[in-house]
């Protein structure tokens, strides 16, 4: 997962598409065979706002495992990358749109999101442990270098 940021708005991607539909996420994707998390996500962000990023250019920011009973369970790589702020592009996964910071808690987003851009907006780093149940309703989240249980956000 990689989150485009330009001071502070988000480049967000409304997803058209399940895991997530209708819901405001940053442009993300499945590592391929023989593909390190780094080159996935600028990959991703070719696939999907056809933008051309350098390695240099990003930032590893932390990781988020969720896990449930069912086939939902994912380890994602989070990265940020400062870009200028472009007209956002035509994308095949939904809509871009730029969104401010103090908007994204009024905007539908999985329940993991708004923390992980806390996070961001802090530079701070984290690895955040989510939990749901069979439902897929988030049960409980810590983040496991403080070993602080994090507030939900839904």
């Amino acid at each position: 997962m990689i989150v485009l940021r330009h001071d502070k708005e988000l480049l967000l991607l409304k997803r058209n598409k399940e895991p997530n539909a209708g819901r405001y996420v940053p442009i993300g994707g499945k590592i391929d065979p023989y593909e390190r998390p780094v080159d996935a996500a600028i990959r991703e962000t070719y696939e999907e706002a056809g933008l051309r990023i350098d390695k240099r250019q990003l930032h590893y920011a932390g990781v988020l495992a969720e896990t449930s009973p069912t086939h939902y369970n994912w380890l994602c790589f989070i990265y940020v990358v400062d870009i200028a702020r472009i007209p956002p592009p035509p994308c095949d996964e939904g809509s871009l749109e730029w969104i401010s910071f103090d908007e994204i808690p009024h905007i539908p987003t999985p329940p993991t999101d708004w923390q992980i851009y806390q996070y961001l907006m802090r530079r701070q780093p984290f690895a955040l442990d989510a939990v749901y149940d069979e439902n897929l309703n988030l049960l409980e989240m810590r983040e496991e270098i403080s070993g602080q249980l994090v507030k939900i956000n839904e």
